[in-house]
């Protein structure tokens, strides 16, 4: 199936062993394919769009950027919808987020359907409330995660049901 979406993340490998089995159950990304993350841009281009010059621009805009250490060491909620954890410093995801839509202001983060975008690696929603809680629950007690960021990653697919999402591209930080 061709790619309809892409969208521009740091995937989070030291993640996966605590929040892997939740994401599955209650993150409908983790069906798609997608690797726990945070997100620096969603939607993205059309993946029919992701030319040289695009791919340039994406470039410099993580290269201003440095390498960076960080730590998942609280889970928090978007009320009770949405359970995630958050990133310590959020700062460096942040800049990333704005380094990109410097370069194509076009382009807003979740389609500007929010007036502060919130670095956060989701762990579920969308689900009963004691579901997300019981996850909230199991992961709490395996934190902090400690992580550096060395790289964004340009990844393509369909948003639904079966793993169609690939990496396209990574680009390293400054």
């Amino acid at each position: 199936m061709e790619p309809t979406h892409s969208a521009l993340i740091v995937a989070v490998a030291e993640a996966e062993p605590v929040v892997a089995a939740h994401r599955d159950r209650f993150d409908r990304a983790a069906s798609w394919g997608v690797p726990a993350h945070i997100t620096v841009l969603f939607p993205f281009l059309a993946p029919a769009a992701l030319d040289e010059r695009v791919l340039a621009a994406v470039g410099q805009a993580a290269a201003s950027v440095p390498a960076f250490f960080f730590d998942l060491a609280a889970v928090r909620w978007f009320g009770e919808r949405v359970v995630w954890l958050a990133p310590q410093p959020a700062e460096p995801f942040v800049a990333l987020t704005a380094a990109v839509t410097a370069r194509f202001p076009a382009v807003r983060p979740y389609e500007g359907a929010f007036d502060e975008v919130v670095p956060h690696l989701t762990i579920g929603h969308d689900h009963p409330v004691a579901n997300l809680r019981a996850a909230a629950d199991a992961v709490g007690p395996r934190l902090p995660i400690h992580a550096r960021v060395t790289a964004l990653r340009l990844i393509t697919g369909v948003p639904e049901p079966g793993p169609s999402w690939t990496t396209r591209h990574e680009f390293p930080l400054g």
